[in-house]
């Protein structure tokens, strides 16, 4: 539990974040390693993970699984993409349970906190995914969902920001600059999904309320932004949902 750093949503911490970006091909254990420890601090803030059982929804490689686990808490890792998984140390990394983030292979009120880091924006039903999240989480659990919005400028993932221009034409440039198809396909792992979508879905459902809503790498000065409509859109980045379930 000593790796747990003190969360600050600061500009230094928001220009530290984006630099790692940079790294994110090149170097994805220090990039990844980075985000995770952040992410988990974050985390921390709404809720003690010692010894609290946690399901990491599309987990793959299992860096955040690694930081949680140094938080204290008991890990569950569930993802449909064995490759993803093994990708890292070519087994499967341990808590690992493959598996689909739209039918969770998961009790209902089984575990104490469901986490996901930008997954939501892969899977062609997202909420089917944030309403597995809510299920499997006990009553009085903790849900924390983040994702990256299409319109946000790396909501193409490695084709942005092209995907302006639409996300088929964003991944032909991308093939014809690369020789080489982008990793994310739009349409096929890659999906526009909205802020307006998700809050309003989190503000319709009445399995759990909602505890905060916030862009995930901006400074905390920047939060106001999550309730401008239209706007939020283009600024938000990453969004992040964290709510408790009745």
């Amino acid at each position: 539990m000593d790796s747990v750093i003190p969360f600050h949503a600061d500009l230094a911490r928001s220009v530290r974040l984006f630099t790692a970006f940079r790294k994110e091909q090149a170097d994805p254990d220090y990039f990844y390693g980075l985000l995770a420890r952040d992410t988990v601090a974050q985390l921390g803030t709404y809720v003690d993970l010692a010894g609290r059982l946690v399901v990491d929804v599309g987990g793959g490689a299992g860096y955040f699984a690694e930081a949680l686990r140094a938080a204290g808490a008991r890990i569950v890792c569930v993802d449909c993409d064995a490759g993803e998984m093994t990708a890292r140390e070519g087994v499967m990394p341990e808590g690992a349970v493959l598996g689909s983030a739209l039918r969770m292979p998961l009790r209902s009120d089984s575990v104490d906190v469901c986490f996901s880091s930008n997954v939501l924006e892969h899977v062609p039903d997202p909420i089917t995914m944030a309403e597995e999240m809510v299920r499997v989480t006990r009553p009085g659990g903790t849900i924390y969902l983040s994702f990256t919005n299409w319109l946000s400028p790396w909501g193409g993932h490695e084709t942005s920001p092209w995907h302006y221009l639409g996300g088929h034409r964003a991944a032909r440039r991308y093939e014809r600059r690369y020789g080489r198809g982008p990793k994310n396909v739009f349409g096929e792992s890659m999906y526009a999904v909205s802020v307006s979508t998700v809050i309003g879905w989190a503000r319709r459902q009445t399995g759990a309320e909602v505890v905060d809503v916030f862009p995930r790498y901006l400074p905390a000065w920047a939060k106001p932004v999550v309730r401008i409509p239209v706007l939020r859109e283009f600024l938000t980045w990453n969004l992040v949902l964290v709510l408790r379930k009745h």
